[in-house]
């Protein structure tokens, strides 16, 4: 009896196998009649369902080959650039603007690269997202910031002021002690006081003026002790060097219309102009 070499699904050959052996396979479904033999004297191959042996037996016929379904679309991976403009759009509220701007360009540059990616980036919701954020920080934050800002200045020279007062009046306090406890004349204050104290004159709301404070007039070579220490001294004023007089001098200049005013004591406040008049400007 002839034996037989099978052809596996592998394209490997099996082999030999007698024909009892190929109708077992058959039987346990590893063979059917498209299964591809030869005789162990042939070099032609067959079909099973060609042998004589097999001729009229009912064999299973190999069937279409199962419908796989479709392999879904690869996920693309996520535009760091994108992710990367929506932080920076962020951080752009906690930097006064600083990072938006770059988020801005990150985000319009991811969204680009993903539309031309053909799936394998994904993310321009989220560079879109980016693109909003820190745009809205360019727009707004300025908007915001430049009344906190310009407020802060014009807190801060008032400040300056306040400094500068203290030290004209700390300056007219020592030359008191060194001139019998006399004030300086209020025609030349500044020119008594000037050796030590130039750079207290000048005010920075009106930097134009050599000096931008004025000296109450009524304590012209005045005794400091017998003085009262609530006595206006100095006094946001226009008048330049060596600028002397009363309320009808003082200036508003500061932040909420307020002025700058040191008294005899040393001390400085800021007042409304409204509080001038109930101030003490005699001795």
């Amino acid at each position: 009896m002839a034996n037989y070499f099978v052809m596996g699904t592998d394209h490997q050959e099996y082999g030999p196998a007698s024909i009892d052996e190929l109708q077992k396979w058959v039987t346990e479904g590893r063979a059917d009649g498209d299964t591809r033999v030869r005789r162990e004297d042939s070099a032609d191959w067959l079909r099973l369902a060609q042998l004589p042996e097999f001729a009229g037996a009912r064999l299973r016929q190999a069937g279409p080959p199962p419908i796989r379904p479709p392999s879904p679309p690869p996920v693309g991976r996520l535009s760091v650039m994108a992710v990367a403009s929506l932080v920076l759009g962020i951080l752009g509220v906690l930097t006064c603007g600083g990072t938006a701007l770059l988020g801005l360009f990150l985000g319009i540059i991811a969204m680009v690269r993903v539309g031309k990616s053909g799936g394998a980036l994904t993310g321009k919701g989220t560079a879109l997202a980016g693109v909003i954020v820190s745009g809205v920080v360019l727009v707004v934050l300025p908007v915001v910031m430049v009344p906190l800002l310009a407020n802060g200045v014009r807190q801060a020279q008032r400040i300056i002021c306040m400094n500068n007062e203290k030290e004209l009046a700390s300056a007219a306090i020592l030359y008191a002690q060194q001139h019998d406890h006399h004030l300086p004349p209020a025609a030349t204050w500044c020119d008594a006081l000037g050796p030590g104290a130039e750079a207290y004159f000048r005010c920075p709301v009106a930097i134009a003026l050599r000096c931008g404070y004025a000296f109450n007039a009524r304590l012209d070579g005045a005794d400091l002790q017998k003085v009262n220490a609530r006595t206006v001294m100095f006094f946001d004023a226009e008048g330049g060097w060596n600028a002397h007089g009363g309320v009808e001098m003082a200036v508003a200049r500061h932040n909420h219309r307020s002025v700058v005013v040191a008294f005899a004591d040393g001390h400085v406040e800021s007042l409304s102009a409204g509080e001038l008049s109930g101030l003490r400007w005699e001795p």
